[in-house]
C-alpha cells in the first residue's frame, strides 16, 4: 500500500501544484481559453473577457513568464500590442476543453437542465 509520502505521490502532489501556480486563479484558463483562438490585442482582450485592465496586465505578464503567451509589440500609431499563444500553452487545450465540458456538466448538476442553446453557448 502506497502512502502519501511515498516518492510518487510527492512527486505527483509536485506537479499538481507546479500546474496550479501557472494556470490556477480566477482568470488564467478564461485568458488562454480565448486566445487559443486566435492573435488579440490587449483592448479586444479587455472587452471579450470583462477584466480590469490592470487585472489582464499582469495576468498576461505572468502567463508571459511561464512560457504560455507572446507579446509583440506592433510599430503603428498609435502603438498596438498583441499577445498570442505559445506552441506550449497548445499541451492545453486538452485540458481546457474538459473543463469546459465539465463546468456544463456540473452547472447541469447543481442548476438544472439549461436550454441547449444556453449550454452551447457556454461551450
Amino acid at each position: 500500500m502506497k502512502t502519501f509520502s511515498s516518492p510518487e505521490c510527492q512527486g505527483a502532489h509536485r506537479a499538481m501544484r507546479d500546474t496550479l501556480d501557472v494556470i490556477g486563479g480566477k482568470w488564467k484558463l478564461v485568458i488562454l481559453s480565448i486566445m487559443l483562438q486566435r492573435k488579440w490585442r490587449f483592448k479586444e482582450l479587455v472587452r471579450e473577457i470583462g477584466i480590469s485592465p490592470r487585472i489582464l496586465s499582469k495576468e498576461l505578464q505572468e502567463l508571459e513568464m511561464n512560457k504560455l503567451v507572446t507579446r509583440t509589440v506592433c510599430n503603428t500609431r498609435p502603438i498596438t500590442v498583441e499577445y498570442e499563444v505559445t506552441p506550449h500553452s497548445r499541451s492545453l487545450e486538452t485540458v481546457i476543453q474538459a473543463l469546459r465540458e465539465w463546468g456544463v456538466m456540473h452547472r447541469q448538476e447543481v442548476i438544472g437542465k439549461k436550454e441547449p442553446a444556453q449550454v452551447e453557448a457556454i461551450v
